[in-house]
């Protein structure tokens, strides 16, 4: 193992830890589950901003996907993740977070356990060149009539999704 690699917590479906392990040993094996957040920021229009990840990445990359995603440092609680997770890839800080729910993702790559925030902006966005090839607000519109067509990623699928379904249940 690489002194720099990544070392993320692996846990169960309640989110208790089982073990430490480097990132590749876990990216590659779903039966594996790790811990991240993701934030999804809307703008006053009701519009979500999505970000297209860079080339580079080895998960969905060239794909839209949440507005803000990334994994839990070694113990580091969601919501610190979640404002971490904002200045490193869109350049923001936001006072308040609304933790909206967790659920697990998996496919033949990975198993996550997702912790999902909604946020508020309307300012400038600095986005990291690294992580990210471009930002966008879209309409959820938009963003349904996308949905299966290759372009989202299959992790923002079920996000959206779970998103929709728990406006749905608010409404009720």
């Amino acid at each position: 193992m690489s002194e720099h690699e990544e070392l993320l917590e692996v846990v169960d479906h309640e989110g208790k830890i089982v073990s430490i392990l480097p990132r590749t040993h876990i990216h590659g094996n779903p039966s594996l589950i790790h811990r991240v957040v993701h934030v999804l920021i809307f703008n006053t229009e009701g519009k979500l901003l999505l970000q297209k990840r860079s080339l580079n990445k080895d998960v969905a990359p060239g794909k839209w996907d949440t507005s803000v995603g990334g994994h839990l440092n070694l113990g580091e609680d969601p919501l610190n993740a979640a404002k971490r997770e904002m200045g490193e890839e869109l350049g923001i800080s936001l006072g308040e977070q609304r933790f909206l729910y967790s659920y697990i993702h998996t496919n033949s790559y990975e198993t996550e356990l997702v912790y999902t925030y909604a946020s508020l902006y309307e300012g400038e966005i600095f986005l990291n060149p690294d992580e990210i090839d471009e930002v966008k607000f879209w309409s959820l519109g938009e963003i349904h009539e996308n949905l299966g067509k290759g372009i989202l990623s299959d992790n923002f699928e079920q996000e959206i999704s779970n998103y929709m379904r728990l406006m749905e249940n608010e409404k009720k």
